[in-house]
């Protein structure tokens, strides 16, 4: 490689990481919490599951009775649908082909229903930290204009993995050898740099996945979505639906009442035997109570039997008669495939708790990068033929940089206490609730750590008090439902229980950093050619003063 082209790379990986290195960091922050989304909402709600619960556990005879007495659901289309591993379940109601039906039958309906209570509640109601957590690492809260932050998170996932590329050429060879580097001892820079290169290397193989299946994700859905609709279908989005098939099957409405609703669980038990590791997730009834009354049920297979299958079976409700089946061990399609692996490789589902344990170490080693990387930037560019202009606004850019991005961790302790202390109710205020904690915390830190300007002070007050915050985290659980971790764990509440210990393991790993961490203190006056070697390696991570005694920057 020529100097030329490795100059060229070496600014472009230095300019494209430092541009997204504050909306990456909280992708990776926030993300990282998200993996364990069903298990901080089940902790929060204190609506514990034994076991992972498919749909096919529900009596849907009787949720659709009662349904039927509260939305009358004569020739509606009902959909159950279980996303995530909770307790809730997602309910919808298209409008009633009966023109005779009550005003409310003839509109749309959505919520999500608690099968144990019968209760239901609506997105605001409903909304949950493990939520705000899950949709703040692709900016969802950011769509005031269409889908504005979703795109901001696929570019940002777009120049991360141009990020990746180019930083794996700049280092390819010396990936090895730098790797089995490291210098604590020696000039600030080289310690970032070491730190920033071994992490690297360490967490590459995830980070490249992450930012690939991202973009996938991201840019897909925001950006070449509309792009096919309005170039290749004229602007139909239906019939680009229908083509890949993502739209549910029609079936006319022969306007003939049934005397008796058949059973719904008796055909979702049939789906269920029909394929060996077979996980229901979507049941629809299509014009219930009519003569054509057809029940759909979809799926996919248990990831120990096959990775990637979906399976789909739909019956004549009347008759029992198979009018459509996909058998998702023989018959997944490519399109379904790679919609599969794309999705189960983000989210890390299909291992388990020690799987989402491992990608949330993987994913703060990620935050550790990003912040490794911007501190290369500012040590690297703090030296004496810099204006002093241009190393004060680089000094304060790294203030509000690290003010910002440290500050998450006590603002999301911040949050978790105040929901378990204040929002005991699941009305329409929750989300708001939730929005106004965290934010304005947020907010409030960032300014408070950047007006104060002084890295090491940021670093360690913000890793002792999250660490302090989140300790209290499973005592305010304890004291509030009474689940203490010896409580949930012999109950088989599993997901109460993971998340206090995932509180306590990572309050103490940030508590042992915090308190480990020492500020950085004055040498005695140095020789002319210790303050040569000083200059030459530190840039002015010291300076000279006219007498020649060291002084210190912020």
């Amino acid at each position: 490689m020529s100097n030329r082209i490795y100059n060229v790379l070496f600014h472009t990986h230095t300019v494209s990481g430092i541009v997204i290195s504050v909306a990456l960091f909280v992708i990776f922050f926030a993300g990282s919490f998200s993996f364990f989304r069903d298990e901080i909402v089940g902790w929060e709600r204190n609506e514990p599951i034994v076991e992972t619960a498919t749909l096919s556990d529900l009596d849907f005879d009787v949720l659709l009775d009662t349904l039927n007495q509260r939305h009358e659901l004569q020739a509606r289309d009902v959909a159950f649908t279980k996303y995530f591993d909770e307790r809730r379940i997602n309910v919808s109601l298209s409008a009633s082909k009966d023109t005779t039906a009550n005003e409310a039958a003839r509109g749309r309906a959505f919520f999500y229903m608690d099968p144990e209570t019968s209760d239901t509640y609506t997105y605001q109601s409903n909304y949950s930290i493990g939520e705000f957590l899950y949709r703040l690492h692709f900016f969802a809260q950011l769509n005031l204009w269409g889908t504005s932050g979703y795109l901001l998170a696929g570019l940002i996932a777009f120049f991360f993995l141009f990020a990746i590329i180019t930083g794996v050429l700049v280092h390819w060879k010396k990936i090895v050898s730098n790797f089995y580097l490291f210098r604590p001892k020696a000039s600030l820079k080289n310690l970032w740099t070491d730190a920033h290169t071994a992490l690297g290397i360490i967490g590459l193989p995830y980070q490249f996945v992450y930012a690939v299946t991202g973009t996938c994700l991201i840019i897909g859905t925001s950006v070449m979505s509309p792009a096919v609709v309005t170039f290749m279908y004229d602007g139909d989005t239906n019939q680009l639906y229908e083509d890949f098939g993502f739209n549910p099957p029609h079936f006319a409405w022969a306007n003939d009442p049934l005397t008796e609703v058949p059973s719904i669980n008796a055909l979702v038990e049939r789906a269920e035997a029909k394929w060996e590791g077979f996980e229901i997730r979507n049941v629809e009834i299509f014009d219930y109570g009519d003569q054509n009354m057809h029940v759909g049920i979809e799926g996919r297979t248990h990831y120990d039997a096959k990775f990637a299958g979906r399976g789909e079976i739909v019956y004549h409700a009347a008759t029992g008669e198979e009018v459509k089946v996909v058998n998702p061990f023989t018959a997944t399609s490519y399109q379904n495939a790679v919609t599969a692996i794309i999705t189960q490789l983000h989210f890390g589902d299909f291992g388990g708790m020690p799987l989402k344990a491992v990608y949330f170490i993987l994913g703060i080693i990620s935050c550790f990068v990003i912040l490794s990387g911007v501190m290369i930037w500012l040590v690297a560019r703090d030296k004496k033929n810099i204006p002093e202009k241009q190393r004060r606004f680089n000094a304060w850019v790294v203030w509000i940089y690290l003010g910002v991005c440290l500050s998450m961790f006590p603002a999301t302790a911040i949050t978790f206490l105040a929901v378990k202390f204040f929002l005991t109710t699941f009305d329409a205020s929750r989300m708001t609730f939730i929005y106004q904690v965290f934010f304005y915390s947020w907010l409030v830190l960032s300014v408070f750590f950047t007006v104060k300007r002084d890295n090491y002070f940021t670093n360690k007050f913000t890793l002792l008090g999250g660490g302090i915050l989140g300790m209290m985290v499973p005592v305010a659980n304890g004291l509030v439902t009474g689940n203490w971790p010896w409580v949930t764990l012999p109950a088989g509440h599993i997901q109460i229980f993971a998340v206090d210990v995932f509180w306590i393991c990572i309050s103490i790993v940030a508590l042992i950093i915090g308190w480990s961490l020492k500020k950085p203190t004055k040498q005695n006056k140095p020789t002319s050619r210790q303050k040569t070697n000083n200059h030459l390696s530190r840039g002015v991570d010291v300076t000279l003063s006219k007498e020649g005694s060291l002084q210190y920057l912020n």
